[in-house]
């Protein structure tokens, strides 16, 4: 199962809430995606006009492709119901929230993407986070170095 994770969203940001969306992309992107080939590192959506973009998230060109491939970092169109977009409207327009790619996969065979209601950290929340990921890194390593499961 492909799966393509935004690494950087959950150190970046607080995530909030989360809300699964389909997406509308080109055959030569599809195909991209199902190769491995796409980043969610600097994307993020915005709503326009009761619609929701996704904006900056890079699908590589297709290589077999030709002339029909794609534009690498244009805005894809991400589908919502009417009432999902006017919930998610209303949590962006308290200050400091965002939207935010975390996870782009299949299901069923129809690409999806998981977005986030994110905050953004601030740096000591960042060290907060390294700090607690080495000290649960380390309590795992003491314990398998014990072998006690």
């Amino acid at each position: 199962m492909i799966e393509i994770n935004n690494r950087k969203a959950k150190y970046d940001y607080e995530i909030e809430d989360t809300l699964e969306a389909g997406i509308v992309l080109t055959g030569t992107e599809i195909k991209s995606i199902r190769n491995g080939k796409a980043n969610l590192k600097d994307s993020y959506a915005i709503i326009k006009n009761n619609e929701i973009f996704l904006l900056n998230m890079h699908i590589s060109h297709y290589e077999q492709g030709n002339i029909f491939n794609h534009d690498e970092t244009r805005t894809r169109k991400l589908l919502l119901h009417k009432k999902e977009i006017l919930k998610l409207k209303q949590k962006l327009e308290l200050a400091g929230f965002t939207l935010v790619p975390i996870k782009l996969y299949f299901k069923n065979s129809k690409a999806k993407i998981l977005l986030g209601v994110a905050k953004g950290k601030k740096n000591y929340d960042k060290r907060e986070t390294i700090k607690k990921r080495d000290i649960e890194r380390d309590l795992k390593k003491n314990l398998k170095d014990k072998n006690i499961y």
